[in-house]
Order: structure tokens, then sequence, then C-alpha cells
């Protein structure tokens, strides 16, 4: 039996980034390969037909390449940081249906699944925890979860279109609690200018009634801007349409390698890699969730 999800309900959000993976392994079967998602999208029981019919068109399709090319570059930073720390934590925050977690399993670390208790939930059906695996609900801004992560052997965290819901504040103050609590780990997470936030955000801000964009996070120099959040915080990043690859595929015209650089230079669409250096320096700004515990 198929499992049922309804429009108009919260489990709705979870099927828009499962589809354009889908969509993705389709279109671009060299760069990027999502077997998981193209397996649920046939065990889910959902009208797909407006989602079907927006993938006809040339500026659906670039985002689709958008999501290919961003899960690609995450999971590269997965699999470098874990050559070094082979039994390191994985841990996806705001998972969804996502498994790339899994995608990087090398068979030793260990992996961690995060998104609110209704994600999970919905997770839990569909894509119950494997061996070395845990499904769990929570809050990130909460960080009771910090407790729940084993990183006696190192912590790599990442975060895929996430951060663009949060408040400046509230990822800012998370960076510096996992700082405090995760030295020597690694967060890495896609980010963007404000000018291309102020698009991404157009109808979930609307829809919120939300007037302030310039309260949600958004970045244009992540190593300066970032970087002075905290004393601790080694910052780099690169463009996350071409900077880790060339898009020179038979699958990519010309015209979307066009939009890839206007992407990455004008939007500043970009994966941005923290490394928490643990040294106990002078921090610059203060930890804006210190002692925050669970509702």
């Amino acid at each position: 039996m198929k499992y049922k999800i309804e429009k108009n309900t919260v489990q709705e959000t979870l099927i828009l980034p499962l589809y354009s993976r889908k969509l993705c392994t389709e279109l671009y079967p060299n760069l990027y390969r999502d077997e998981t998602a193209v397996r649920l999208i046939d065990e889910i029981d959902y009208d797909f037909s407006q989602a079907e019919k927006n993938s006809r068109s040339l500026m659906q399709r670039f985002g689709a390449l958008e999501v290919a090319m961003r899960q690609c570059d995450l999971a590269w930073e997965v699999r470098e940081y874990l050559k070094t720390h082979p039994k390191a934590a994985v841990v996806n925050l705001g998972c969804g249906l996502d498994n790339t977690g899994k995608a990087c399993d090398n068979g030793r670390c260990k992996i961690y699944n995060l998104d609110f208790p209704d994600v999970i939930a919905v997770r839990n059906e569909l894509l119950p925890a494997g061996e070395r695996e845990e499904n769990i609900p929570c809050d990130l801004n909460d960080t009771a979860w910090f407790a729940k992560i084993d990183t006696s052997n190192g912590a790599v965290f990442f975060a895929s279109g996430v951060f663009y819901y949060f408040l400046t504040e509230q990822v800012e103050a998370l960076v510096q609690e996992m700082a405090d609590t995760f030295p020597g780990g690694v967060l890495v997470f896609d980010a963007a200018n404000r000018t291309a936030v102020k698009m991404i955000a157009k109808t979930w801000l609307r829809t919120a009634k939300i007037k302030d964009v310039g309260a949600y996070f958004a970045v244009s120099d992540a190593p300066k801007e970032i970087g002075e959040w905290d004393s601790r915080l080694r910052v780099s990043s690169r463009g996350y349409m071409l900077g880790y690859s060339d898009l020179k595929d038979p699958s990519v015209s010309g015209f979307f390698r066009f939009l890839a650089k206007v992407g990455d230079g004008m939007m500043k669409m970009q994966i941005v890699n923290i490394r928490f250096s643990g040294r106990e320096q002078e921090k610059k700004a203060p930890v804006a969730m210190k002692n925050h515990k669970a509702k």
C-alpha cells in the first residue's frame, strides 16, 4: 500500500524537494543520481500532475540542476571529512526525506537525520533508520539535540536548503553554540546573498505575511561576515554551481552554464564550510543560545 500524503498539509512540503531530486536524476544522470527519491515517488500516494507539468518549464529544469549540484557538493564535503575521520557522526540538519547521509556511508560512520517531529514521523514510515543510523525529532534551534549526537570520533554537519528560513541571529547563535560543543567538527551548508534570498523567499514570505526579508539569513562574503561572529570559526566558501564542477556535460546547455555563472557570481550562491577550531579564544559576539533548555 502506498503512503498517502494529502495536499495543504505540512507533510506536503516534503514532496517538492523529493520530486526535484527525482527530476535531477532523470535530467542529469551523469551528474547526479538519487535512487531513493525515484523509489519514494513510486511509493507515495499523491497527485504529482502539477509537479510534472511544472517540470517541463525551462526555469524548473534549471532549478533541478541547482538542487543536483547542491546535493553533490554537500556530499563531496561530507566524504572529504570522512577521509580523515572515518568513524565520525554524519548529521543531516533539516533532513526531510533526503538520504545523503546513507549515500555517504563508508560502513563505519554514524548517521543522524534531524527534523521536526511531524517530518520524522513520515521519514520513519518511508525511510526507517538503518544500521548505525538514527532519525531524531527536534527543533534545530533547541540545542537539546546536541546531547543525542555521538561526536567522540568527529562530526560533520550539513544542511541543504535550510538556513534560508532562519533569522540571521538564529544561525549565528546556533553556529556559536556548535563551536562550544563540537570542537574539531565541521558544518557545511548552502547560502546566497540578499538578492537571491529575496527570490527564494518570495512565495513563503508572502504566505506567512512576513515583510522584513532583511532579517533572514543571507551572506555575500562568508569568510568575512561569518568569521566575525566568533574567532574560533574557520570559514571558507565555494560557488555551488561551478565551484565543484565545470558542468561540461551533454545534459547541460550553454545557457544553463551561463545561468550557473550568474548564480555563483551575482547571487553568491555558495557552499559554506565552517570548521570549529576548538581553541579557547576571546569571542567577538555573545552566544545568544547559551544554556538554552528544552521546552
